[in-house]
């Protein structure tokens, strides 16, 4: 820290830390595309996976990518913090959106799961 209470990165390290979060950005980026295209393939190629189990598979995608972009977006904020009070109000508004947001997942892929048990446990006629 320097005299005015703010954190000093060295340029360099800064620098590096940017290139290394945009790098993990553009490697997930590439990850989930590559997977949604298996994803895709797979289901085509699958007459017999269940709407529910496409939605589920669809669901959890979204979802990792969600978490992943909120993870670098937190970090690369991290990275511009001014002191450790802003570090501090960054890390709890991280927290509560993502405790928020696991919620709302967890409750959407409960949804999804128990729509799906109920087709199957239905009679085919």
């Amino acid at each position: 820290m320097n005299e005015n209470g703010h954190f000093d990165i060295p340029k360099n390290i800064r620098s590096m830390a940017e290139a290394s979060v945009a790098q993990a950005r553009q490697a997930f980026e590439k990850f989930i595309s590559s997977a949604q295209t298996a994803s895709d393939s797979l289901s085509a190629r699958t007459a017999s996976v269940g709407a529910g189990a496409k939605d589920a598979s669809a669901m959890a995608l979204s979802y990792a990518e969600k978490n992943v972009q909120a993870s670098l977006d937190h970090a690369e904020a991290l990275l511009h913090a001014k002191d450790l009070s802003e570090v501090m109000r960054l890390q709890r508004e991280y927290v509560q959106a993502q405790m928020r947001a696991l919620g709302e997942q967890a409750s959407e892929m409960g949804q999804i799961v128990s729509r799906t048990a109920m087709d199957a446990a239905r009679p085919k006629t």
